[in-house]
């Protein structure tokens, strides 16, 4: 598959499955096969028909056979189009926010600060207006398939008791931003909090007031300098840069790359991948990389640890944008995996602001599905019953009309309702502890057994 104009510089492409026979006479060990080779060997042949060796004589020559190409499912699924910005700055019911540098949001935020004195000096009454993020104003954008946040208001004015604290907190961290990004550092919510604890008294109030200035001031929060722990890690095959420092992810020992959260200090170099793989758990991700499973399958892998932070959602985001590559997310076979692969897919309602810049929409839902559980024969020892909250969660997703419009998933999500059953990408290790990587997982993407 030739690479796409677009796409960020590739290095000469890997091949999938390589051996170098020994030059030496003396027995040498025999390499160990890759999952993709033992996944190849094991297939049945495409044609059946036995021939009839009495009645016709065998040719002496052979006939060449044609390699099947594993991975040709993968390659013809087509790389959904990037979000088109421009269409979605011509809506006039959302709020879009831009990604700005250093410099841009410095000058956008003393815009709002003189706004701010205006007000004062007109009628010594100042408030901020922000958009409310309400269930009721977030929408969702059929084209594009991301939530957005819609233009409805709430007013924070200084002179109510009800609101005076959280405007209080607002210009708190207003000033906060305005100092580290004059100094161009970053600081993490927790510091935040810390720097006026006597103010926020409890770290949802400042979380809150850095939710009201990033939207305040239509900017993405990476954009204020505010930043927060990340947990994902990330490896496979892919290069980037770091303060000029080359990272190759293949070459990360027994271990994986943290993400950054200062992703806007971060570029790519290259990449040969020919996919991204999200897998939901940290165990999955143990298992991927003690195989070094990206070597036969050409691909990038990483993890949120469970609900994913901003860095990974957005990490995830830039390399299938940039290298123009399609993504699959393996996750429990229960309501809230399905729920992670909604957040990674569209976003998240309280971010929805932000979505243009963390939603992922050509995701596709690779497994475990609950069409799975029987299909690859996992024991009724191996599932769990769900509980009422589950069930409700369920419900809830079937009403999204996000979910609405994907048929396949609605009838996965209703079987999973039927059936009362849901169990964890560990329940493969029924099979052999190499199951997932060198049967499931293969098989799922050469027939594209997706959602």
């Amino acid at each position: 598959m030739s690479p796409r104009k677009n796409r960020t510089k590739r290095s000469k492409k890997v091949k999938i499955s390589e051996s170098k026979q020994p030059t030496s006479a003396k027995p040498t060990k025999k390499a160990k096969a890759s999952s993709l080779d033992r996944y190849l060997v094991n297939q049945k042949p495409t044609d059946t028909k036995e021939r009839s060796t009495s009645t016709r004589k065998k040719s002496s020559r052979k006939r060449p056979q044609r390699k099947k190409d594993p991975l040709a499912t993968v390659r013809r699924l087509k790389h959904a189009p990037a979000t088109n910005e421009q269409k979605l700055r011509q809506r006039d019911d959302v709020i879009i926010v831009d990604d700005l540098p250093t410099d841009d949001a410095l000058v956008r935020l003393n815009s709002h600060v003189d706004q701010l004195l205006t007000q004062i000096m007109g009628t010594g009454k100042p408030v901020f207006e922000i958009p409310s993020r309400s269930a009721s104003n977030i929408i969702w954008d059929e084209t594009s398939d991301i939530l957005l946040l819609g233009k409805d208001l709430s007013q924070k004015p200084f002179h109510n008791l009800g609101s005076v604290a959280d405007a209080t907190r607002l210009m708190k961290v207003l000033e906060i931003i305005h100092e580290i990004l004059r100094k161009n550092i970053h600081v993490t919510k927790r510091e935040l909090f810390y720097n006026a604890v006597d103010l926020f008294q409890d770290q949802k109030n400042s979380d809150k007031a850095i939710e009201d200035a990033s939207v305040l001031m239509r900017t993405t929060r990476n954009s204020t300098h505010i930043i927060a722990g990340a947990k994902g890690v990330a490896v496979g095959r892919i290069k980037i840069k770091d303060k000029g420092q080359v990272i190759d992810l293949q070459k990360m020992g027994s271990g994986a790359w943290n993400i950054s959260p200062f992703l806007d200090q971060i570029e790519i170099v290259e990449s040969d991948a020919e996919f991204v793989l999200v897998a939901e758990k940290e165990a999955a991700m143990i298992r991927l990389t003690e195989a070094e499973w990206w070597k036969a399958w050409p691909s990038i892998i990483l993890t949120g640890k469970g609900l994913a932070d901003i860095a990974t959602r957005m990490f995830l985001k830039r390399i299938t944008r940039e290298l123009g590559i399609p993504a699959f997310c393996l996750v429990d076979s229960d309501p809230y995996g399905h729920y992670i692969y909604s957040v990674y897919l569209r976003g998240s309602k309280r971010l929805s602001y932000e979505s243009p810049f963390l939603a992922t929409p050509n995701l596709k839902l690779l497994g475990v599905l609950s069409k799975d559980l029987n299909r690859y024969n996992i024991p009724k020892l191996a599932r769990l019953s769900m509980t009422k909250f589950d069930l409700e969660r369920t419900d809830q997703l079937l009403k999204e009309p996000f979910v609405k419009q994907r048929k396949e998933w609605v009838k996965d999500l209703k079987l999973m309702r039927t059936t009362k059953q849901k169990a964890e990408i560990q329940a493969l290790a029924m099979h052999g502890f190499e199951y997932m990587t060198e049967t499931y997982l293969p098989e799922k993407l050469t027939t594209g057994d997706w959602i």
